[in-house]
């Protein structure tokens, strides 16, 4: 006994065997690549600190698990790219769509398995990821802090050495001098700091790497010779010049692991529930710090009402008792005064605007972070459904271009990451600045890759063309009014050959046609938008176009050398591309009001009248060509 659903249960697991393949290899270049990305961000803090294989091993390990949700969906797409292209390169997917299973049915196993794939990687996001980004992080800062003397910048100040403040002006790569060098010396203390200015100096790191010696050249050295004190308006100050002076500051030579404790507050080391904690916690803060600069903001600028209420608003004073009319107090004040209240309000009014600056400044800051966690809690899940959406773009074109292996793939592969990438970075950074909702911003990509994916879905459900050579080649020459040539050779076969007698008549008919038609239309003239947009189709030169094909096509089976390459000489018509560029009024009415739509419309228009007049002069001068052929070889019986 046979059933009809065995041999679907095999192709099931073939379709999903081929694909997990092609998945694992697609994953591991996709998770190589943003490997070396995250190297390249951080490959500044490696140099120079001596790392050992132990430490290197957890930053790639750890970063190799928190890049795998990002890797993932890239590796879907890839892979489903390869397996249908390899389908339909090997006419595999043909034998399936001949037994009867329609393309849906074929990817029906796979899109179970990526909304799998999607769950590992919600899970990945939401438990491990975080764990292993706090883990990195960690990591990240241990790093930064060993050997910081490797790090000193030029043309600004380096305080990551406890007691130091240097700034280097220039560095020489190639010989390691650093030129006009200033050192703040506060090891002994504020009160006892000393600053060192030199032309140049050089660093080098004692054998145990727990001090460095910084011998500096041709300079001078300022010391303060009592404590530092407020009330004291001069300070006495030592003042030394040298030729040659050694520095010896200490160091923190090799890699420790440091305390990460204060990195928890980092939004990607969350999950979902962690994330939901600080976002009611942060809109609390935020929303009482808010109030208490609101509230304080305009009891400054109403102090003188004594009923003020910040809450609503309402600033009246009681029975209007402590009404003064300030402006009359200003008009007969002395010249002094008044010079002295301005000053005062000026200042006051410099005072409140650096103030409001600086809480601006603040909570701005305590948005953006209210913001990131939002965004990191819905891209839990963005990330996660952008694998089945990468599957339904990979897929479908896969089935279209039919194209296997890593080239044609990894190019539609690249291209269609770049523009999630664009989108999707664009939206995070308007929803994290708050221009944007944080909603849409982050499912921006989403929402713009899903119709794109629904639409390639439907268009190789139907075995469209839309990315066959042809296809493309044939829009374009539509598109910019590019002729085409015809193609019509000596056929070897001839089962009825043409009619010389009756296609005489019909050439001569198409002859005088082609001149009525030119000079009844004037299309060397610039026709009216009328005529472009509103006008139904052309049936006269419908009817034209069908007669001189038929013509073509018989005449076609004519063995004699000369009718054939005088039958390619003839143009091929395009009767519509005149007038009315949809069929539907409402998309005319709408081509128009879209500006430079409705330009290159009518361009577009006026370049195929030009081109018709120019094949109805050819079609008379062949129609003449063939004729007398047709008398010069004496084919007429």
């Amino acid at each position: 006994m046979k059933f009809p659903w065995f041999h679907i249960k095999k192709l099931d697991l073939f379709i999903i065997k081929t694909f997990t393949s092609n998945l694992l290899g697609t994953f591991l270049i996709c998770l190589f690549i943003f490997i070396m990305q995250l190297l390249w961000r951080w490959v500044d803090d490696f140099v120079e600190k001596g790392l050992d294989f132990t430490v290197l091993s957890q930053f790639f390990a750890l970063g190799s698990i928190t890049l795998v949700s990002q890797a993932l969906p890239l590796a879907i797409l890839l892979a489903a790219l390869m397996t249908f292209g390899n389908f339909g390169e090997k006419l595999e997917l043909l034998a399936m769509k001949a037994a009867g299973i329609p393309l849906f049915r074929i990817m029906l196993p796979l899109i179970i398995y990526c909304t799998i794939l999607g769950g590992v990687s919600f899970y990945f996001q939401n438990v491990v990821s975080p764990y292993a980004q706090m883990k990195l992080m960690t990591v990240m800062y241990s790093i930064k802090q060993t050997s910081p003397e490797s790090e000193i910048p030029e043309g600004m100040f380096y305080d990551k050495l406890e007691g130091y403040n240097i700034y280097v002006e220039h560095k020489d790569m190639e010989t390691g001098t650093l030129h006009n060098v200033v050192i703040y010396d506060m090891s002994a203390g504020f009160d006892k700091a000393n600053i060192l200015v030199s032309d140049s100096a050089k660093i080098v790191s004692t054998a145990d790497e727990k001090h460095m010696i910084l011998t500096m050249y041709s300079g001078e050295q300022f010391s303060n010779l009592t404590d530092q004190q407020i009330n004291k308006k001069n300070r006495p100050y030592r003042r030394e010049s040298f030729g040659i002076k050694e520095v010896l500051i200490e160091v923190d030579g090799g890699f420790e692991m440091k305390d990460g404790s204060f990195l928890k507050g980092n939004a990607a080391s969350k999950n979902i529930n962690e994330l939901k904690v600080a976002i009611d916690s942060l809109t609390i803060a935020n929303d009482s710090i808010g109030l208490q600069n609101w509230t304080g903001a305009l009891r400054s600028t109403y102090k003188g009402r004594v009923d003020f209420d910040p809450i609503d608003s309402t600033y009246m004073a009681k029975n209007n008792r402590f009404h003064i009319n300030v402006d009359s107090i200003y008009s007969v004040a002395a010249k002094h005064s008044k010079l002295v209240w301005k000053k005062a309000m000026f200042n006051k009014i410099k005072q409140m605007k650096v103030d409001y600056e600086v809480k601006h400044k603040i909570m701005r800051s305590l948005d953006k972070d209210l913001n990131k966690h939002k965004i990191s809690w819905w891209e839990k899940f963005t990330l996660s459904v952008g694998c089945l959406i990468f599957f339904f773009i990979g897929a479908p074109l896969g089935a279209i271009v039919r194209k296997g292996g890593l080239g044609y793939p990894v190019l539609i592969s690249v291209a269609t990451f770049i523009l999630y990438y664009i989108f999707n970075t664009s939206g995070s950074k308007m929803a994290r600045e708050g221009e944007w909702h944080i909603w849409y911003g982050v499912w921006l990509s989403t929402i713009i890759l899903a119709p794109l994916g629904a639409f390639f879905t439907y268009q190789a459900n139907k075995d469209s063309g839309i990315f066959n050579g042809d296809s493309i080649a044939a829009f374009f020459r539509m598109l910019f009014a590019i002729p085409e040539k015809r193609h019509i050779a000596i056929k070897e076969v001839i089962i009825e050959t043409p009619d010389y007698n009756k296609d005489i008549k019909v050439l001569d008919e198409l002859h005088i046609q082609a001149r009525e038609y030119k000079k009844v239309n004037r299309l060397k003239k610039l026709p009216s938008i009328k005529n472009v947009f509103f006008n139904e189709k052309d049936v006269t030169l419908d009817v034209y176009n069908e007669r001189l094909e038929s013509l073509i096509e018989e005449m076609g089976n004519s063995r004699n050398r000369k009718v054939i390459i005088h039958l390619n000489e003839f143009p091929i018509l395009s009767p519509h591309a005149t007038i009315s560029p949809f069929k539907r009024r409402w998309m005319n009415i709408a081509s128009i009001i879209i500006f430079p739509v409705g330009i290159f419309i009518y361009l577009r228009a006026v370049k195929f009248r030009i081109r018709l007049a120019k094949d109805l002069v050819r079609i008379e001068s062949n129609c003449k060509k063939l004729i007398n052929i047709i008398k010069q070889e004496k084919l007429i019986q």
